[in-house]
């Protein structure tokens, strides 16, 4: 298995070691991604690029993703954000796989309102196969907002390009956060699942004295448990029972506080290092802020 390591800094860049003519902007190309390919002897090959990624593939390309269940079979948007590492995992042909990708450097959205609130989409920092699988009518939509971007730097650029790219891109990003949510509600029964291993597993963590041994757990630790990425598990559980991940571990944390101060005599600061906090005053603030009242004052009212 190849062990290179590659490294994609500029649009230009990709377009030649991809074989392509030179992009007609510096900062975002459109690609048809039945023009790529994928050879046996880069399989293996991981590296990332500092570059963001939005791409629609049809289904042909779908098993990679690993999914156990498709909503629909007619394509798949998936994105990417700069430096996060890729694997090339399955070889394929120009023209096996039909679709589109648009690649675009942080630049072009610099000092927009898309380049202040880019991280709001969370569904960059979802795992491939956590990708969003599209109807023929979202699909469409999509499509629409990327010819728009095409359109745009295919032509003459001037002192309005960045902004009409920008806000393409920005339209293009909100119909897919409401294409998520459609997901997240369509496989609701399948994401309850995950509340339910999501809870047992924060369970088994304090059963196990972990809080105390090992501190507060990350959300790391559970979204590896369940396979899942971290931004993902946490917008499960935000769409399920409104409290993202680390929302879940605070409030577990602060229940547990409150029976050891109804149910022990231990002092405050007892109880905040079991519960993996290194710090009693930050845990008193903590606790303060999520009941209202100072560990102390919760005891002697109750």
């Amino acid at each position: 298995m190849p062990s290179e390591l590659f490294t994609i800094k500029s649009i230009s860049q990709l377009h030649q070691l991809s074989g392509f003519e030179s992009p007609t902007h510096p900062l975002i190309s459109v690609i048809d991604i039945a023009q790529t390919e994928t050879l046996e002897s880069h399989l293996g090959m991981s590296g990332y690029m500092d570059l963001y990624v939005i791409g629609l593939k049809d289904s042909s390309c779908g098993n990679q993703y690993g999914r156990n269940h498709y909503d629909f079979d007619e394509g798949v948007l998936f994105f990417y954000a700069p430096n996060q590492v890729q694997t090339v995992v399955k070889a394929y042909k120009k023209g096996e796989v039909n679709g589109w990708m648009i690649v675009f450097h942080p630049d072009i959205i610099r000092n927009t309102h898309l380049g202040k609130t880019i991280d709001k989409f969370n569904f960059f920092s979802y795992a491939v196969h956590e990708a969003l699988h599209l109807s023929d009518a979202e699909q469409q939509i999509l499509t629409d907002c990327m010819q728009l971007i095409e359109r745009e730097i295919a032509g003459r650029v001037d002192g309005h390009s960045q902004l009409v790219i920008s806000s393409n891109l920005e339209l293009l990003l909100n119909h897919s956060q409401r294409f998520y949510e459609r997901q997240f509600h369509t496989r609701s029964a399948h994401h309850s699942d995950y509340v339910s291993q999501f809870e047992q597993q924060l369970k088994s963590y304090y059963e196990a004295d972990q809080f105390k041994t090992e501190g507060i757990p990350s959300v790391d630790y559970f979204s590896s448990k369940l396979h899942l990425s971290s931004s993902y598990l946490s917008d499960v559980l935000k769409k399920e029972t409104g409290l993202n991940a680390k929302e879940h571990i605070t409030s577990f944390a602060i229940d547990k506080a409150k029976n050891r101060l109804l149910g022990s005599t231990a002092s405050v600061s007892e109880i905040a290092y079991e519960l993996g906090f290194n710090y009693p005053h930050y845990f008193s603030r903590l606790f303060k802020q999520k009941t209202g009242k100072t560990p102390n004052e919760f005891r002697q009212l109750n």
